[in-house]
């Protein structure tokens, strides 16, 4: 009976343990879980990076693109009617993502003009003139000047900033980012820290009102 009586504390024992051993385990999944979710949501909203619309909108679309990206330019104009669709509840967030050669000194000057109050100006002349600059899928900065010279900016200090160590290091946070979030293509899109399920305009839509609706 003494026998018997060890064997069932020592099961209890093993039992007991597996019990915590189980709660540990999910306790540092969780926990693993968490700080995924925190570092991809850092990872996906930066200070200060370009925005318009809403401040307060309760949809939020953070878009990864590429100003030499032809697919990039043939969305802008559908982001805008998502956002004139539900006025004042989608605000859009761009970020770097210069996958194409020679766009990383593009997206310096986009940058750049962004320090000036001049981001959306700027990309959309770029958008509207981008067969002029981008030539066998190869950006080519010195053919943008032109372009922007119509827009106000102060083209001096436009280029002081495009090759200054701040500049450069948005870009590099840019990129690091879009290599955390899995980003490989642009345009990407994130609506209020969803990944669209598969890429098209209409799956964007549909989570953009889907939000919108959820946030009413």
């Amino acid at each position: 009976m003494k026998h018997k009586g060890i064997l069932i504390a020592a099961t209890g024992l093993l039992i007991l343990g597996r019990a915590i051993g189980g709660f540990v385990y999910k306790t540092q999944a969780d926990e693993r879980s968490a700080q995924s979710a925190a570092q991809s949501q850092r990872a996906l909203l930066r200070a200060n990076s370009p925005s318009f619309g809403n401040a307060d909108a309760p949809v939020h679309i953070v878009e990864f693109l590429d100003p030499a990206c032809g697919t990039c330019s043939d969305f802008y104009p559908f982001v805008k009617g998502l956002m004139a669709a539900h006025p004042g509840k989608v605000r859009v967030t761009v970020r770097y993502a210069p996958f194409h050669p020679g766009s990383d000194q593009v997206v310096k000057v986009l940058e750049a003009a962004h320090r000036q109050g001049q981001f959306r100006q700027t990309l959309e002349a770029l958008f509207a003139a981008q067969p002029v600059w981008v030539l066998n899928h190869k950006a080519q900065v010195d053919l943008i000047w032109p372009l922007l010279s119509g827009l106000g900016l102060d083209m001096e200090r436009l280029r002081t900033d495009m090759n200054s160590t701040a500049v450069a290091q948005v870009v590099q946070q840019d990129l690091a980012d879009a290599n955390t979030l899995g980003v490989a293509m642009t345009p990407e899109f994130f609506v209020n820290g969803k990944p669209l399920p598969k890429f098209g305009y209409d799956d964007l839509k549909l989570l953009v009102e889907d939000a919108v609706a959820k946030a009413k």
